[in-house]
């Protein structure tokens, strides 16, 4: 009877540990391609999952072409280290953004780079079903990569309950490059958008796997800023992607804009094949045999003697674009969801009216709302102002990677903007559950809000004039 006893209660004693806390904060998950297990940080009951392959390495005859399934691997991966960077060119730690994001010439830059990142307080629940934000990160779509310094801020949305999964994705000539011969080997008949299609692979994969980390795959809010606000715009537009967000944040990214001009696809075409004539490369072997340094060294060589201008970003294509982010709008095809624009005060470009026709024509056509903002803190150390991408510090919390010397005013206001977007991904609106003063714009409620500080504390209040205080000088 003693025996029955303690059995019973050994028993009733195990119910209630499972009931009450993760019996392995850190437990080993079955993902495609194999199992996986992260790392704890120094936030409790944070887990990171560092350089997870969401598809197969984008290298010699899988060059320039869409996205391929993750390659197994065999027994547990330690999701432990970073993947690499796109191939791109290593920052000048003397230019301004090389200062300003602490550039280091120790991250490795590969074609081998199709990976993300996960940040989770709820690995292996797969019933918590948290909300789920990606991050896509800037750079022209030439540059940068998911784990840049100043966007250190997995541990800070985790803890406030909201997966953060940030991506990496190809970049340049390696992500936009179109030609006929390309276009005449895909199944789909184009070329070009490979990074975008990488962005679009990595939302098809979380909605695949996110449930294992505790996310919701039907609860997926996409971010961006800069050319990664231009990729949240085209992830929202394109028809192979747009049904898999839930809600999207664009950050100077712009906004509507009825002259927008887009590059096609036969464009794009021409420009590379007779730069690629020119050097007398005629065959997919002979290009996919050139290096990065090659393609970049020929594009240089081609626009300084011809005077044509080379670059590679995202192009029109019929297929995963079918036309611009404007047009797709106008025409009431973008992703019916709640939506965040903005961008800074000394952006390079004022950006103000773009969005303020963007929040009028969304509230016309649909009852899902658009929220707009102005990042307006002048940020302290020097007179750079509110320049293009200062607020990534505040959206992440990064301080601890700046130079700058910031106040407890910036705090604050970095506090505030995590919450506003963190409560964004789990309700569709950042002032949560129990309202705030952040309306969302209409036409007959125009309103922006302001991002500022003081030595002391954040500075926050509704405007319908946003000013735009000219370009950074940016020294």
């Amino acid at each position: 009877m003693k025996n029955l006893f303690l059995s019973i209660l050994v028993l009733i004693t195990g119910v209630f540990v499972s009931c009450g806390e993760k019996s392995d904060p850190n437990p080993v998950l079955a993902i495609e391609g194999g199992q996986i297990q992260g790392v704890e940080t120094p936030t409790e009951g944070i887990i990171a999952y560092k350089g997870i392959p969401f598809a197969a390495p984008p290298v010699g005859e899988l060059r320039w072409r869409a996205p391929q399934p993750v390659i197994p691997w065999e027994g547990v991966k330690v999701a432990d280290v970073f993947g690499d960077a796109a191939s791109q060119v290593t920052w000048n730690p003397e230019s301004f953004y090389g200062r300003e994001w602490q550039a280091s010439g120790s991250v490795p830059f590969s074609e081998d780079c199709l990976y993300l990142n996960i940040w989770t307080p709820a690995a292996g629940e797969t019933e918590e079903k948290l909300p789920v934000a990606l991050w896509i990160h800037g750079g022209g779509y030439r540059e940068g990569f998911a784990f840049e310094p100043e966007m250190d801020g997995g541990e800070d949305w985790a803890s406030r309950g909201v997966i953060l999964v940030t991506v990496t994705y190809r970049l340049g000539v390696m992500g936009f490059f179109s030609h006929p011969l390309l276009s005449e080997e895909s199944p789909n008949g184009v070329s070009g958008n490979y990074g975008l299609m990488d962005q679009a692979a990595a939302l098809e994969w979380i909605n695949s796997n996110i449930q294992q980390f505790g996310g919701d795959p039907n609860n997926i809010t996409i971010f961006g800023q800069s050319a990664g606000a231009g990729s949240v715009k085209s992830l929202v537009a394109s028809p192979l992607s747009k049904n898999l967000v839930s809600k999207a944040i664009s950050m100077s990214g712009g906004g509507l804009s009825k002259s927008e001009m887009g590059i096609t696809l036969d464009s794009a075409q021409v420009t590379n094949k007779k730069m690629m004539d020119y050097f007398e490369k005629s065959t997919l072997n002979d290009m996919r045999a050139l290096s990065f340094d090659e393609l970049l060294e020929m594009a240089k060589e081609y626009a300084d003697t011809t005077k044509t201008n080379v670059s590679w970003r995202p192009v029109v294509d019929d297929y995963f674009l079918e036309g611009t982010f404007s047009e797709v709008a106008l025409a009431n095809e973008i992703a019916d969801i709640p939506y965040i624009f903005g961008f800074t005060a000394n952006d390079g470009r004022d950006a103000s009216q773009a969005i303020k026709d963007f929040g009028a024509l969304r509230a016309e056509q649909s009852d899902e709302p658009m929220f707009a903002y102005l990042f307006q803190r002048q940020l302290p150390g020097d007179k750079n102002g509110a320049f293009h991408s200062s607020d990534l510090w505040y959206v992440f919390h990064a301080f601890e990677h700046s130079w700058r010397p910031f106040t407890a005013g910036d705090g604050a206001l970095s506090n505030k903007m995590v919450d506003y977007f963190t409560n964004f991904a789990k309700y569709g609106d950042p002032n949560g559950q129990n309202g705030g003063i952040w309306t969302p714009y209409t036409a007959e409620n125009p309103k922006f809000i302001l991002f500022d500080a003081n030595e002391e504390a954040a500075d926050i209040s509704m405007t319908d004039s946003p000013k735009y205080l000219g370009p950074s000088p940016r020294k």
